[in-house]
């Protein structure tokens, strides 16, 4: 996590009034942040989080200490190695090659190999696009979250993030605002979910343009997973809350698909346009299967 999306976070978290928004930030600065001396000093988001230690919440200063004592091992681990002597490689080993070796363009098959996590800094990709550092932070905000488990060329990904931005730019009436920078956190949150890469591979791919992207809702960015999982949720909703006001007749007429008797229990409803047929529920009396069609 690069230092000026770090300094986004803290801004956040100092404004945040609930627990559940204060603990989501926490968990984002407990997961994408790898502690430093320097880059603690830089962002100073241990004092920041520091804070919160006795918040009346039990959840949030608990999570806490668990983030503080999580960056206290990772600078002691950082001065121990730096404190250990180097190991001497001969120019011609294979060590030697792959720690000296920079992130490799493979132009033919556009591809881009690294062996170094995946952001502007280590692409070697510049994201001072704009004077303000705010806009600047976004970009490469978007930049690492696209790239995270793409082999696209730099110059792609930096062009999609530089889009995605000035859209979001364009859709908060052009200012580095709040509503700016919640929008940004948003879509750079979504964009990072380890469980989303339909998300980012639709937008490497350009199958979701960068202005639908900035206005899609909670529930088109949202896993494909987890959509069926709402439909299916939605379904059974639909059958409960449906099933106990409408008047249900029995029939023969139908066979239930999993115990194949003809006890089965219906109603119709209207759930599309006027034009269409009514939508038929069925109930299996005896197993309770349940099924629709129109």
């Amino acid at each position: 996590m690069e230092a000026q999306e770090v300094k986004s976070v803290i801004k956040s978290l100092d404004k945040a009034q609930d627990t559940k928004t204060i603990v989501e930030l926490l968990e984002v600065l407990k997961k994408e942040v790898v502690a430093t001396e320097k880059f603690l000093r830089e962002t100073k988001v241990g004092v920041a989080v520091n804070k919160l230690r006795t918040h009346a919440d039990v959840e949030v200063s608990s999570l806490v200490k668990k983030i503080i004592k999580q960056w206290k091992e990772q600078v002691s681990k950082e001065k121990k190695s730096s404190k250990a002597p180097p190991k001497e490689s001969s120019p011609e080993s294979p060590a030697a090659a792959t720690s000296t070796s920079p992130p490799v363009e493979n132009r033919e098959s556009k591809t881009f190999v690294t062996s170094k996590p995946r952001n502007p800094a280590n692409d070697g990709v510049n994201i001072n696009i704009h004077e303000n550092s705010t806009r600047n932070g976004s970009i490469s905000g978007l930049y690492t979250a696209l790239a995270m488990t793409s082999d696209k060329l730099p110059s792609e990904i930096v062009l999609i993030a530089q889009e995605i931005e000035a859209e979001a730019f364009k859709l908060t009436d052009s200012k580095v605002s709040d509503q700016y920078r919640n929008k940004m956190r948003s879509l750079i949150m979504n964009l990072r979910n380890k469980n989303n890469p339909e998300l980012r591979a639709r937008l490497l791919s350009r199958e979701i343009k960068s202005s639908k992207f900035v206005t899609m809702t909670n529930q088109e960015l949202a896993p494909e997973a987890l959509k069926k999982e709402l439909a299916d949720l939605h379904q059974k909703n639909l059958f409960d809350a449906q099933g106990a006001v409408q008047k249900r007749a029995i029939t023969d007429r139908f066979v239930c698909g999993k115990c194949n008797k003809r006890e089965v229990s219906y109603y119709q409803m209207q759930t599309r346009s006027a034009d269409e047929p009514l939508t038929t529920f069925c109930t299996c009396e005896s197993c309770g299967n349940r099924w629709k069609f129109s």
